[in-house]
């Protein structure tokens, strides 16, 4: 069964879904299927680009924390370096699956505009003077959770 005989089996969704999907028929191809992953493609690499930007910039954060007047121990630096890498990877599987519950565009949309809240925790915690007169403890403890969330 086909993927379009699958959506019409099963009654057409309609809205933003893709029901009829078939990119081996070069007439389709041709006449919508090119232009429909084309576009879907190009929205999505944007996406990801943002979401891995937010994903590594942890790798420069740590580097001109000092800069900012909060001074950790190399070890903590590497924590807060690790821990977007180690949830995002742990967070693959449950992003491949929310693609397949919601679809591709909305769970991109969802995801990209998700981008916000570690953006805006970064930017405000950071050059924050009220952080950089913190104990190590509180430093470490807020910072950790806006890496964490950048996952």
């Amino acid at each position: 069964m086909t993927n379009a005989s699958a959506g019409k089996a099963g009654g057409a969704r309609g809205g933003r879904w893709i029901d009829d999907w078939e990119p081996e028929d070069d007439s389709f191809w041709t006449d919508q299927g090119q232009a429909r992953a084309a576009r879907n493609l190009s929205v999505s690499m944007f996406a990801e680009h943002l979401a891995f930007g937010i994903w590594v910039v942890w790798t420069i954060v740590v580097l001109n924390l000092a800069d900012a007047g909060i001074r950790l121990p190399l070890s903590d630096l590497f924590v807060l370096t690790l821990l977007p890498n180690v949830i995002g990877s742990l967070l693959r599987l449950p992003y491949t699956l929310a693609v397949a519950r919601w679809g591709g565009r909305a769970w991109t949309t969802v995801s990209a505009l998700l981008l916000a809240v570690p953006a805006a925790l970064l930017a405000a915690v950071v050059p924050s003077h009220w952080l950089a007169h913190q104990s190590h403890g509180t430093q470490i403890w807020i910072l950790a959770l806006c890496a964490a969330v950048s996952a």
